[in-house]
């Protein structure tokens, strides 16, 4: 680390004790702000590590919605974003409007949302859902007629097939996911024959049936530990290799495309992170309307998962 980073990384250290504030970083984080982070990992789980924290302030490093998810489970902390125009192409590809037209469309089905989706949304939505459990929340609904899943197509297309079950599904998905294609893993298992294939459920159905395991990034950290194997090809947001290598440094990790980088999570750096402590901002605030509704669409959901 150069001399200037050294000086950034204790000032970052400094302020963010004299703030009493916990620094989340999503795992597709650039490795300078994961490496400044108290916690690093996937939107809900670091939202809801950070409920649990005394910490008075929330600085969030990742995109928009996230920032929104933390501010709905800890309303009585300050959550700011180094970077409030980081956002999720996917999460915006729906707003609360569109699933309330859906929704009178189909007035006998449950929805359910996936947790990148907008505050707004969410507070229309009856259950939440992760990559992580969104077959278990699926499942749990065997008695309802229709069952509404957005805003992502592909991991509404894994979760159909998973679950037996046929659903509303939205034409939502992830520009960086859908750029990881099939020929991409074939060439990289040419490469590395004894690989194991790891992909996300938000890329393609051509991908995920190629893959070994289809895992939310939380979960190849935990099976990239503990499976035997020594190498992985991982489908899905290259900034994830970083934490894999840094966790598991006796094993290989192989970005499945190299084009697979999403330009919003690379927007917030160490700069960004200190600035946002000097200054307080920019606060992330989900009114206290929208906040209860989507809180109960989340609550509904770990009771499930």
């Amino acid at each position: 680390m150069i001399k200037e980073d050294k000086e950034l990384v204790r000032k970052i250290k400094e302020l963010k004790k004299k703030r009493n504030a916990v620094i989340l970083a999503h795992n597709y984080q650039l490795p300078e702000v994961q490496d400044i982070a108290d916690f690093r990992g996937d939107s809900l789980e670091l939202s809801r590590i950070a409920a649990k924290t005394d910490a008075k302030v929330i600085v969030f490093c990742g995109v928009y919605f996230m920032a929104e998810t933390a501010s709905i489970l800890s309303p009585e902390k300050k959550v700011i974003m180094p970077d409030t125009s980081a956002g999720c192409p996917m999460a915006n590809m729906m707003n609360a409007d569109d699933l309330r037209k859906l929704k009178r469309k189909h007035p006998q089905s449950v929805a359910v949302g996936y947790v990148n989706t907008s505050a707004e949304v969410k507070a229309e939505l009856d259950y939440c859902c992760t990559s992580t459990n969104a077959i278990a929340v699926v499942n749990a609904l065997r008695d309802k007629k229709e069952i509404i899943f957005i805003p992502d197509k592909y991991l509404a297309d894994y979760v159909s097939k998973k679950s037996g079950r046929k659903l509303i599904s939205w034409h939502g998905f992830c520009p960086t996911h859908v750029k990881i294609l099939p020929e991409d893993l074939k060439r990289k298992k040419k490469f590395h024959p004894k690989a194991k294939i790891m992909v996300h459920p938000e890329c393609l159905s051509s991908v995920v049936a190629l893959a070994d395991v289809v895992l939310s990034t939380s979960q190849m950290g935990k099976y990239a530990k503990d499976n035997p194997a020594k190498e992985f090809i991982v489908g899905t947001e290259s900034g994830l290799v970083y934490r894999l290598k840094q966790d598991n440094p006796d094993k290989e990790f192989y970005p499945a495309s190299e084009r697979a980088v999403c330009p919003n999570m690379k927007r917030t750096t160490q700069e960004k992170v200190l600035w946002a402590l000097e200054e307080l901002k920019d606060e992330v605030r989900v009114s206290d309307d929208i906040r209860k509704k989507a809180r109960l669409a989340i609550e509904r959901m770990l009771a499930i998962a």
